[in-house]
């Protein structure tokens, strides 16, 4: 199984998504290669954000050695599972997706998986039967912006504020890899 995790730059939310997400799988002793890019390039090369690395280690787990990076078509074709931090990088996904005919019902929202969300796991993905975004609105949220985090469908971006936004990060992420980490069980029970 390969699953993606995606963000913005690839420096917070979506490392952090990776290294919790691959430590729950390995645990469990689901054999799963977890990767993480992000939509855009502006942070390309960079190493993970340093406040992220901080919680992670605070939190025992280990701080990958990486450099961020741009999502490619190629990303999309090659995963079993990919989780979007946001509706706008869900959507940016899905016109990657679609110009290159790739199956976007692979994509979902990390919160669908988050049991503290209000939004329900769509087995056809995001863009499916049933998904939170089916229609391609939001129920007139505003997310037309890949940068925002201002919706309950959203794990919060700590990128603008201090360090305590990255722990309620790291919360959001947890939440959503114990989901993520019960959805495969459940279908490898089947």
């Amino acid at each position: 199984m390969r699953i993606l995790v995606v963000c913005t730059g690839n420096i917070c939310r979506s490392p952090m998504g990776e290294v919790v997400l691959r430590e729950r799988l390995a645990a469990a002793g689901i054999d799963a290669v977890v990767d993480s890019v992000g939509v855009s390039a502006e942070e390309h090369g960079n190493p993970i954000d340093s406040r992220a690395a901080r919680v992670l280690r605070e939190a025992g787990y280990p701080v990958p050695r990486r450099s961020a990076r741009k999502v490619t078509p190629e990303d999309l074709e090659e995963s079993d599972l990919v989780l979007a931090m946001t509706v706008g990088h869900a959507r940016q996904l899905k016109r990657l997706a679609d110009s290159h005919g790739v199956d976007h019902a692979k994509i979902h929202l990390w919160r669908e998986y988050d049991e503290s969300s209000d939004l329900d796991y769509a087995p056809h993905g995001a863009f499916g039967a049933g998904g939170a975004l089916t229609s391609g609105g939001t129920s007139g949220r505003g997310y037309s912006d890949f940068y925002s985090s201002d919706g309950d469908w959203d794990v919060p971006d700590p990128w603008y504020g201090g360090q305590d936004g990255f722990y309620d990060t790291l919360a959001a992420v947890e939440n959503g890899a114990d989901g993520i980490l019960q959805v495969i069980l459940d279908r490898q029970r089947r």
